[in-house]
């Protein structure tokens, strides 16, 4: 993120919301999570725009959160353009280009089959995990009913978005 993009708990209270909606749709592509945040300003302190961050996903529309589904890439592919969320998706998936090529293939595979159940992108808290972990995640998804995979897709979108903008609030970032 350039410096004079640089989000600090002080420009998240204070900075117009025009100013502020770029940086955070890195976090979440959703415009409906970036509204309910700036929304609910100011924040005491980083914990609690860390806890609005996850009370606006939980108010989100399942409409919002497909929104968001839109700015990931499935897992294992690259995702492309220079801004800060691609850059962050690379990041987060960077154990991937480690994997053997039979993980990956099964991860191909996998992210066509769960898309053809679920008519979305799986989704996935990839930092953290191994493309093996990850995999297992996948294969047990797939027998999940829809609202239950729906309820995990959002928790696992919570869970990205948070540690996003605990990125995007760091001081070193």
């Amino acid at each position: 993120m350039p410096d004079d993009q640089q989000l600090t708990l002080e420009r998240l209270n204070a900075a117009p919301a025009e100013q502020l909606r770029e940086t955070l749709r890195a976090c979440c592509a959703s415009d409906a999570w970036v509204d309910q945040l700036l929304a609910h300003r100011p924040y005491a302190d980083r914990a609690a725009a860390l806890a609005g961050s996850d009370t606006a996903m939980g108010d989100i529309a399942d409409a919002d959160v497909d929104q968001a589904l839109a700015g990931h890439p499935r897992i294992g592919d690259r995702a492309e353009g220079e801004g800060t969320d691609a850059r962050w998706s690379r990041e987060e998936q960077a154990s991937v280009a480690d994997a053997g090529d039979d993980v990956q293939q099964q991860l191909r595979d996998g992210n066509l089959s769960y898309e053809r159940r679920f008519d979305r992108v799986f989704l996935i808290r990839a930092a953290g995990r191994s493309p093996q972990e990850m995999l297992t995640e996948l294969t047990r998804r797939l027998d999940q009913d829809d609202e239950t995979e729906r309820a995990e897709v959002r928790e696992q979108l919570r869970q990205i978005t948070r540690l996003r903008l605990e990125r995007a609030l760091s001081p070193t970032e």
